[in-house]
């Protein structure tokens, strides 16, 4: 089609939809409103199904159902819906769901500012459920990554049988840019693995904790069973805390085991350079234009924005930190992921939290006099 003028919610409609998805359901929020608006459109033209729910609670459950049933299924809703969503989150761990939840976010806390975007919700997305169990989150900058990160994250739903959170926000969300998706380089499509036909079919069985089930549509060729309560390899309801661990331990396993498979990242770094700015989402288009800034001065700066925010990218951040002294992380919230970043800093190295939460964008020169770049 070539160049499009897209807001970032049609892409992440667009997205989803060239990653095959044919069911949705959601309950209209701001920002995140035009995805709900894109996708009673598109779904149902393809002959899937596209719900506008009573409430987010209900937009999930559906969402739970057809995924099981053998759908690819997106939901969105803003940071409030995130609250709402929580605990049929933790269900579709349990249960092992494969589907795509959109995170538009806005300033907070509580309502906030409906119509003012920030990333606030990022540690509450990673301790969203119950436990701590990982769960996995991939954070656009662009339109053209929206669409882009939107179906990867199918992708990675559908290979490890589990929600996959998309954390845009009301910039990126409702914001055009000229983009070219056709020119945008996708992986191939992942399928969910299904149980052969005629072979008994045990819903969360596994030999290693890292494996993943294999799967069989609710309706399908096999009796199939789903329960929110613990339950052992064949979803049947138990006490046993041996079991109840063991369960426990596979779902963080077959996270914890694929991080390095599931890190998205972009890298700019210079040999020889002492300051390292690490962002991700809006944030890293402001941080691009300090490390302009700096080089244009003849100075050294490396840049490392994340892509993948949860699972932590662990190898790529410490290749990043090797020979540095000083590390800027730029946040529109006060200073959440920053924490992951002071985890995995060398000894010596200096962590600059450089954070703002009025609405507004941290701006280059924000980063410049905060970080100690002047």
């Amino acid at each position: 089609m070539g160049r499009e003028f897209l807001e970032g919610n049609e892409a992440i409609a667009r997205g989803a939809m060239k990653a095959g998805c044919d069911f949705f359901a959601g309950y209209p929020i701001t920002p995140a409103s035009s995805i709900l608006h894109y996708m009673l459109e598109l779904v149902p033209a393809i002959g899937g199904t596209a719900i506008q729910a009573e409430d987010e609670i209900a937009s999930m459950g559906f969402c739970i159902a057809a995924a099981m049933a053998g759908r690819k299924v997106l939901t969105a809703t803003s940071g409030p819906g995130i609250s709402l969503y929580s605990e049929n989150v933790g269900l579709a761990i349990m249960g092992e769901t494969p589907m795509v939840i959109v995170n538009i976010q806005r300033q907070g806390p509580a309502t906030g500012s409906a119509t003012k975007g920030a990333e606030g919700d990022i540690q509450f997305t990673r301790w969203v459920t119950s436990g701590g169990l990982p769960i996995v989150a991939l954070s656009p900058a662009t339109v053209g990554e929206a669409y882009e990160l939107t179906y990867r994250a199918f992708n990675i739903a559908e290979q490890y049988r589990t929600p996959v959170f998309i954390l845009a926000n009301k910039e990126i969300g409702v914001t055009r840019e000229s983009v070219d998706l056709d020119a945008i380089e996708l992986p191939p499509l992942v399928k969910r693995k299904k149980v052969p036909k005629g072979n008994e079919y045990l819903p969360h069985y596994f030999e290693r904790l890292t494996d993943v089930p294999d799967i069989s549509d609710f309706g399908g060729n096999h009796i199939a069973r789903f329960t929110t309560s613990t339950h052992d390899k064949t979803a049947y309801l138990t006490t046993n805390p041996e079991i109840i661990q063991e369960m426990i331990d596979h779902y963080a396993a077959k996270i914890d085991e694929a991080a390095d498979d599931m890190a998205l990242v972009r890298e700019d770094l210079e040999d020889g350079a002492e300051t390292l700015i690490i962002s991700y989402g809006i944030i890293s288009r402001s941080a691009a234009v300090t490390v302009q800034e700096v080089r244009s001065r003849g100075e050294k700066i490396s840049s490392l924005v994340l892509q993948t925010l949860w699972p932590v990218s662990k190898a790529a951040i410490t290749k990043a930190m090797d020979g540095v002294k000083k590390v800027i992380v730029p946040e529109m919230n006060m200073g959440q992921y920053l924490l992951e970043i002071e985890r995995l800093a060398p000894p010596g190295v200096e962590v600059i939290g450089v954070d703002r939460m009025d609405t507004k964008l941290v701006s280059p020169a924000e980063i410049l006099e905060k970080g100690g770049l002047l």
